[in-house]
């Protein structure tokens, strides 16, 4: 079960990137997220894991499978009877303008069920996830301030 989300920023890739892998300040910006605690230390890398606390949902911990900095990353919650993957990432538009992509893929026996029976939570979750990191990014960006 694919759910996938996706949304334009005004704003460098950089600084999209500088506040989307900053995984431990999404409370601060999206309503999805009431905690995330770095279990391995700060920072997006391979192999660290993070517990993440939602509304209406047990806390899960998620181990990071796969980093390119700057453009992307992945990870993975794992549980009996089912893998769920999360995909995050950036394009650069232009020099002031990036595309993120979300995408969470349930799968595995039960996994799949899952995801179909919470496939609107997860939807609504990733479009305040979208809109929160809009918004924060915008807002980073017009606080440096565009290059002339």
């Amino acid at each position: 079960m694919i759910t996938d989300c996706g949304v334009d920023i005004d704003a460098p890739a950089t600084v999209v990137w500088d506040v989307f892998s900053d995984v431990e300040r999404w409370p601060e910006w999206t309503a999805s997220v009431t905690s995330l605690v770095a279990l391995d230390g700060p920072g997006i890398a391979v192999g660290k894991r993070f517990e993440l606390k939602q509304p209406r949902m047990p806390k899960l911990v998620w181990e990071v499978t796969d980093v390119e900095p700057g453009r992307s990353w992945t990870w993975v919650q794992r549980s009996p009877g089912g893998l769920t993957k999360a995909s995050h990432d950036i394009e650069p538009l232009s020099d002031q303008r990036a595309r993120v992509r979300q995408q969470i893929d349930q799968g595995g026996p039960i996994g799949a069920l899952v995801g179909l029976a919470m496939r609107s939570m997860t939807r609504r979750y990733l479009d305040l996830e979208a809109a929160g990191l809009k918004a924060r990014s915008e807002h980073m960006h017009h606080l440096d301030g565009p290059p002339s």
